[in-house]
């Protein structure tokens, strides 16, 4: 009877196995199927390079929204990464079990607010907050804000990654053993020293899954970003420029997109797919790296 159930297990994970490798394969077939066709009438060139997105007059440069995304992403990597790990080293190793029991629940509570919400919140608090405080510094040098811009948006979506970095990095902190930690006491460090000079490193692994989660989700969100991004198809002077993200291109123009607008949004869509293909590739040859050494 045990070898049965068993059996009809593996049988269930082959089918779910098959199934998200038939869901992955079945999106890379459609993108590329409707996508490249538009990069070969456009040019690959005027396609990547261009600066000027203008489909009245037949004209899809995508170097702008390029431009656009890594900022943002870098932007929200410089303010969430740090404040994620920071946190969760705090709640692994530091934090009372009173606070903990409070500070977990609020963690997970950010996990699950939606993208509108913290859009909104971006428009109403922190466009008004950005503008106000560095218009005048700004005009001092003959430039100005609205406030939408890449400063908001890499702090809006620094935010939203929070919960992902903080979530499996502390689970990542955790999982070392505690041999770790008491072996760096037993030869002389301090609390703090044993774990951040033992235990963080030892759980570098789960860290950097919880970085590229968050690079996932940043460089993928779309509702936030057009809140607050202020949606301008150019190439930004300064953080305080309004941009527009492949994402929110993609959102804004597939609604009424026809013909060769349309298949130049899908082929945005394989653009940011590679993209997101490049990172976690870099990441596995340096997880891979890091393992060796």
């Amino acid at each position: 009877m045990s070898n049965i159930k068993e059996i009809v297990m593996e049988i269930v994970f082959l089918i779910c196995a098959c199934i998200s490798i038939l869901s992955v394969a079945l999106i890379c077939i459609f993108l590329l199927s409707n996508g490249i066709p538009g990069i070969a009438k456009i040019g690959l060139k005027e396609f990547l390079l261009g600066t000027e997105w203008k489909p009245g007059s037949n004209l899809f440069g995508i170097f702008s929204t390029i431009v656009g995304s890594i900022y943002v992403t870098i932007g929200a990597i410089i303010v969430g990464v740090p404040v994620g790990l920071l946190m969760a080293v705090f709640m692994a190793r530091f934090c009372p079990k009173k606070l903990y029991k409070i500070l977990k629940p609020g963690v997970e509570l950010l996990a699950g607010i939606p993208s509108v919400v913290y859009g909104f919140f971006g428009l109403m608090v922190l466009v008004p907050f950005v503008r106000n405080t560095f218009r005048p510094i700004l005009m001092q040098y003959q430039m100005t804000t609205t406030g939408q811009s890449i400063l908001t948006a890499s702090v809006l979506l620094g935010m939203m990654i929070l919960p992902t970095i903080i979530n499996v990095s502390e689970s990542a902190i955790r999982a070392v053993p505690d041999s770790y930690y008491q072996g760096a006491l037993a030869l002389g460090a301090t609390h703090e020293r044993s774990v951040f000079m033992t235990v963080v490193p030892a759980a570098k692994s789960g860290i950097m899954a919880a970085v590229i989660l968050g690079v996932g989700r940043a460089i993928g969100e779309t509702m936030a970003v057009i809140m607050v991004a202020g949606n301008q198809p150019r190439v930004p002077g300064s953080i305080f420029d309004g941009v527009r993200t492949m994402t929110a291109n993609i959102v804004i123009d597939m609604g009424y997109a026809t013909d060769l607008h349309r298949e130049a949004l899908i082929a945005t869509g394989v653009v940011l797919f590679i993209f997101i293909l490049i990172i976690n590739l870099l990441f596995s040859l340096l997880k891979k790296r890091n393992a060796n050494t």
